[in-house]
């Protein structure tokens, strides 16, 4: 019985630690111990632990680092390498706001002609269209001279959400 104790709570513990983690990295900034709380639902005796812990195993070979600065804890890159993050992070997403705001009329709107979808964006929604269904992010089917939108799985996937939408064929 003690094994299976043990066992539990070095999955719990374990549990934590990619809990915080994964917040930490996330969040990239500093957060404060009581907000990691709120957030995590980690009591906070456990949290302090489990920060022990993660400062511990980022404290030797590793590109992160765990700063613990009065109450406040952020994940970072060594300093040796921001001129990576420099590099990287240029401030651009992934998708223009045009192109975002295209998809999310497609999202809102979907099943819809690429013709609407035109008619309301113009014709720069074109290359959004193509751009999408090249990366596959939309599914398209003729209809006459246009082409019927809508989302594809990897819509789904690539902003990590549930499709509850009916399966339209």
């Amino acid at each position: 019985m003690d094994d299976n104790l043990e066992k539990e709570n070095q999955e719990n513990k374990l549990k934590n630690e990619k809990t915080v983690e994964s917040t930490l990295f996330v969040a990239g900034r500093f957060m404060p111990l009581q907000e990691l709380v709120a957030i995590t639902g980690i009591n906070p005796i456990t949290l302090r632990e489990t920060l022990e812990t993660l400062q511990k195993r980022y404290s030797g070979d590793n590109a992160f680092v765990l700063i613990a600065n009065n109450e406040n804890y952020k994940l970072d890159i060594r300093p040796e390498y921001h001129h990576l993050i420099n590099k990287l992070a240029s401030g651009k997403s992934e998708f223009t706001r045009a192109e975002q705001e295209t998809l999310a009329i497609i999202a809102y709107k979907q099943p819809i002609t690429q013709s609407v979808i035109v008619k309301i964006r113009g014709n720069k929604a074109y290359d959004h269209i193509k751009k999408f269904l090249e990366i596959s992010m939309l599914k398209s089917k003729r209809v006459g001279h246009t082409l019927q939108l809508s989302l594809n799985e990897n819509f789904y996937d690539y902003f990590n959400l549930e499709n509850k939408a009916i399966k339209q064929d």
